[in-house]
């Protein structure tokens, strides 16, 4: 299995040989056990909490430290991909991650657990470009979409299981079960990809990565993660969250402009001249000339708007819609938001069918249209809604999300070539981790600060506090509302040219086909 296998030995008449066909499925749900783990402790942490005697700020760590070692470990993806072989990609993530579960089962004391979490994300960080990058390598330009759709199947289904399915196991066998199951799943994994993972694409053993870049990353989208992540506990004017957030900000820039400058001569402004006294630049670590291309930046800044507003309103907003302001159990929030999860995944392979045979433009538009009204019908919710409004809305948005995210994802890295694949996909999901991250404690954040407005115009007290975060929710659906209006007018005007499907495309398919 060291060689790599060719795209003509990978699909052959219209499908994928067995060998492929194996290899994508492992890769698939070794993928989906990575967006599966990152939510599944979400249940658990009241009793994590009392268990270890700690603040629910310091437990929200064992979820928040997924988004921060996600958002380091992305960008690496285009060099590890160079560099290492599939195999030794996944068979490394996955002994991580199975050490990680372990030392998370096992650990006495909270900082283990800590530790064992961040050694999970350090394993499945990589694990969805790697596998995006896989079928972009084996699929013809024409199946890319329906591809892309049916692994994104099991991505889409993977945050609404996590939570649910964790709460059930704390609730029967306790929290050190989740892990016990995480690193039976681990080894497991491993097992499949020893002996039946096969190579794609050539790996190059010397390749080197810019390194220096590496601990600018860290510090950049590590600080910047870290100081949002903290700003839902603390003040701005905390150091936890301003330094943190300077630190970030510092980072990325110096970080981006590395990507972009060559060393030069030392009369130049002093960004460039922190690059040119900075150790050489000989491949960049996350290639982002790649956003010269107008539709790959249009795609990318499509799905980072996507993560930004709808991420958090699942995971944080309704849930707490549900439990706190409507009186809701936790089991009973997962079933309102499950159809949702279905909805999703359906949309998801309708998506990407719906991509290879009328182009981008069209099912990005549908897409973006039936998640705007979603989200729209959403923010109608109130005191006395029937709940049941909540899961069809939800079911809507996602439906939505179906149809414009991986459609969209897919035309923007079909409009790359083909070298430039790797590169792409590190700089949409890197921009996705920030998005989500960043979306999730400023909405929150509005929504905390009207509810405390509301509350405190309305005299205080109980019932005020409820009817302070009703409207809390309601001000940042709306505010999620036009954050999806915008991004239909992006996917208006930016999701043309070839393979978008505009009119002269689908025109020359007809004509071709005519000519058949």
């Amino acid at each position: 299995m060291a060689r790599a296998l060719t795209r003509e030995e990978s699909y052959v008449n219209g499908k994928l040989t067995r060998p492929a066909l194996v290899s994508i499925s492992i890769l698939t749900f070794i993928t989906f056990v990575g967006n599966f783990t990152q939510l599944q402790l979400s249940s658990a942490l009241p009793t994590i909490v009392a268990d270890f005697h700690i603040s629910v700020t310091t437990g929200q760590w064992l979820t928040s430290v997924f988004q921060l070692v996600m958002g380091v470990m992305v960008p690496l993806t285009a060099f590890l991909t160079r560099r290492f072989s599939t195999r030794q990609i996944v068979i490394c993530s996955m002994v991580v991650f199975t050490l990680g579960s372990a030392l998370a089962w096992l650990g006495p004391t909270f900082v283990l657990v800590l530790l064992g979490r961040l050694l999970e994300a350090v394993g499945t960080g990589v694990m969805w470009p790697v596998l995006q990058i896989t079928v972009f390598s084996i699929y013809p330009l024409s199946r890319r979409g329906v591809a892309m759709g049916t692994v994104g199947m099991a991505m889409s289904v993977a945050p609404a299981l996590g939570p649910t399915i964790g709460g059930w196991q704390t609730d029967m066998t306790g929290w050190r079960s989740i892990f016990l199951t995480l690193t039976v799943i681990g080894v497991a994994s491993v097992l499949l990809a020893v002996c039946f993972l096969h190579n794609f694409g050539e790996s190059d053993r010397t390749a080197h990565a810019d390194f220096f870049s590496v601990v600018l990353s860290i510090f950049g989208f590590g600080g910047l993660m870290f100081g949002f992540t903290n700003i839902e506990a603390y003040p701005f004017t905390n150091p936890m969250v301003w330094s943190a957030m300077l630190i970030g900000v510092l980072g990325i820039i110096w970080f981006v402009a590395r990507q972009f400058i060559a060393p030069c001569e030392p009369g130049s402004n002093v960004m460039k001249r922190l690059v040119a006294r900075s150790p050489k630049v000989e491949v960049p670590l996350l290639d982002l000339h790649v956003l010269r291309n107008k539709s790959f930046t249009v795609g990318t800044m499509t799905a980072a708007l996507a993560f930004f507003a709808f991420s958090s309103i699942m995971v944080i907003v309704i849930p707490l819609y549900i439990q706190n302001d409507r009186g809701y159990s936790a089991m009973m929030s997962g079933l309102i938001m499950l159809p949702g999860a279905i909805g999703q995944c359906i949309a998801q392979f309708g998506g990407g069918r719906a991509l290879d045979r009328f182009g981008a433009r069209p099912v990005a538009l549908v897409g973006t249209t039936i998640l705007l009204l979603g989200t729209l019908g959403m923010s109608l919710i109130g005191p006395h809604t029937w709940i049941w409004w909540v899961s069809i809305c939800q079911f809507t948005r996602q439906i939505g999300m179906g149809f414009v995210l991986m459609p969209v994802t897919t035309w923007s890295l079909n409009c790359l070539a083909s070298h430039e694949v790797a590169a792409g996909s590190a700089v949409t999901n890197t921009v996705r981790q920030i998005a989500g991250a960043m979306g999730a404690p400023i909405l929150v954040i509005v929504m905390e600060s009207i509810a405390a407005t509301r509350t405190a115009a309305l005299g205080g007290g109980h019932a005020a506090a409820i009817a302070g975060s009703i409207f809390g929710v309601q001000s940042v659906l709306r505010l999620s509302t036009l954050i999806v209006a915008v991004m239909l007018v992006i996917v208006f005007l930016g999701v043309r040219g070839e393979g978008a499907g505009s009119a002269r495309d689908l025109a020359r398919r007809t004509v071709a086909k005519l000519h058949k």
